[in-house]
């Protein structure tokens, strides 16, 4: 938890989008405390790839995030300290979220070790888009309308 002390967690490019109604979240600009689902496209090796077309396995991978997570993801704007995060989480879910610093701690390193999310020691300048929608990889299709997905 110590290498995020002072830190300012930021969203590397990878396709995000919203659904649901909203949830308790704090009134800031760009904070909805709807539910993320984040998009990958999938890497199959050569042979994999081939089962993959047989079996018409799904191109991608989806991961929902749960609504703390959610609102995790959209307070790492590369804005906010680390301690700035924790402090609107533990006033946003309480007990739920308790004890707050080694939840977020976790749930930021899963993130970063995963590749979705970045640490900065200074405030994030722009460098990349962070916000829904974006497909760095370029390889995603539209995502599929059942899932109802905002992504603007």
């Amino acid at each position: 938890m110590e290498e995020l002390v002072g830190s300012f967690p930021v969203r590397l490019p990878v396709w995000w989008g919203r659904r649901g109604a909203p949830g308790p979240h704090p009134e800031l600009e760009g904070v909805t405390g709807r539910f993320v689902v984040i998009r990958h496209p999938k890497k199959f090796k050569r042979f994999e790839g081939v089962l993959a077309k047989i079996m018409r396995a799904p191109k991608e991978l989806r991961r929902p995030l749960d609504d703390m997570n959610s609102l995790l993801w959209e307070l790492c704007d590369g804005s906010r300290t680390f301690e700035e995060i924790c402090a609107l989480l533990d006033s946003t879910f309480h007990e739920r979220i308790a004890p707050v610093k080694d939840r977020t701690a976790a749930a930021i390193t899963r993130l970063n070790q995963l590749g979705l999310i970045g640490l900065s020691h200074k405030q994030f300048d722009g460098e990349w888009e962070s916000g829904p929608g974006i497909d760095p990889s370029g390889e995603l299709e539209a995502p599929d309308e059942k899932l109802n997905l905002d992504w603007d």
